[in-house]
């Protein structure tokens, strides 16, 4: 059985250099979603989004695998949004919407999901459960760079692209900021991680 991994699939979206920015065009995807509001280092929300998540995201795996599908369970990512994106390269983290995704291959239905989160319920009934939705997501052409290094540390990289790329480049914003988090921060030292740094745009 073939294993799906997002990030083989799609190594131009999921593996950009560290260099410099690149503009590449994201094709439509679709991901296990969860909406949420403040400063992720402090809700408890985003905690028990990121458990559910992650609980439903291998329930699905495994049924599907058992179905004759296997995939790798997809990093995780979010997309970032404010009233002033300012707020991004500032930090104010307490003024930040977010919306969590795990990516999911495109034979993943919301009947599946929707059994997947009973599954996930009746091992442990968490409220975010009932807040979980799958999401389609077509972002087309975007600005991305790898950021290594802690995620406080991302602001000069975004002031960067917002102020000096962007404009040089007759660019402008067309959505949410999104991070893909390649390493589980849990279990990796800060100066190792690597977090994808994604803005689509679009002419000025």
């Amino acid at each position: 059985m073939d294993k799906y991994d997002v990030k083989a699939a799609h190594k131009a979206q999921y593996a950009p250099s560290s260099k410099d920015f690149a503009i590449v065009d994201v094709p439509a995807m679709r991901y296990l979603a969860f909406d949420g509001h403040g400063n992720p280092n402090t809700s408890a929300l985003y905690a028990e989004a990121i458990e559910a998540l992650y609980g439903v995201a291998y329930t699905v795996k495994f049924a599907s695998k058992a179905a004759g599908r296997d995939f790798a369970v997809a990093p995780l990512e979010a997309l970032w949004r404010a009233d002033d994106p300012a707020v991004f390269a500032s930090g104010d983290k307490d003024a930040w919407d977010w919306t969590l995704l795990i990516n999911q291959p495109d034979w993943i239905t919301d009947d599946d999901v929707a059994s997947a989160v009973a599954k996930a319920r009746a091992k442990k009934p968490l409220s975010a459960l009932d807040r979980l939705r799958l999401l389609s997501l077509t972002e087309g052409t975007s600005v991305q760079i790898l950021h290594v290094g802690p995620y406080d540390d991302e602001a000069p990289t975004l002031h960067r692209l917002h102020h000096e790329y962007l404009p040089a480049h007759g660019l402008t914003f067309n959505g949410d900021h999104h991070e893909i988090y390649l390493n589980d921060a849990r279990r990796t030292a800060p100066a190792k991680l690597r977090t994808v740094l994604r803005q689509p745009v679009r002419p000025a």
